[in-house]
């Protein structure tokens, strides 16, 4: 009877152990990184249209993740969107005249932010603006225009 009890709590540990490891995995995968909390300086950046851009959505340079979209909200007083955006640490040599905008990964996966570095000397600091940025690109608007243009071809015939 000992004997078998002893199996019973090994396989249950190793069952809760493989449980926790297919968590730990799934927020990976999905890019929630519970577990990692970088630290870095927020940059803002005012957009038209964000699309379907998401908090935690990767900020990228060169292909490269240098940070996380942390907070995306209305600016009342412009009436855009404002996108707030935590940059690594690690790179705290963005040039401050660099251009952000917004990306879709594939036809139709997940939009990011793409940063474009500038020419000036000086880098970006916390909370400084995005002075140059580009909304991003929402396929039913170009569908729809296609499909305007494509009907007023028609009828000029």
């Amino acid at each position: 009877m000992d004997n078998s009890r002893r199996v019973e709590l090994v396989v249950g540990a190793f069952v809760a152990a493989g449980l926790v490891a297919l968590f730990v995995l799934a927020m990976q995968v999905s890019n929630l990184n519970v577990f990692q909390r970088a630290e870095g300086y927020t940059i803002v950046g005012h957009f038209q249209n964000v699309g379907g851009l998401r908090e935690r959505a990767p900020v990228n340079l060169g292909g490269v993740q240098v940070g996380r979209v942390s907070a995306i909200s209305l600016d009342q007083d412009r009436l855009e969107a404002r996108v707030e955006m935590t940059i690594n640490a690690q790179y705290d040599d963005l040039p401050s005249d660099s251009a952000a905008s917004i990306q879709t990964a594939g036809l139709l996966g997940e939009q990011y932010i793409s940063l474009d570095p500038g020419g000036m000397p000086d880098a970006l600091t916390e909370g400084d603006e995005l002075m140059i940025t580009r909304s991003a690109l929402v396929l039913e608007d170009i569908v729809g225009q296609f499909i305007y243009n494509q009907s007023d071809g028609d009828d000029s015939e």
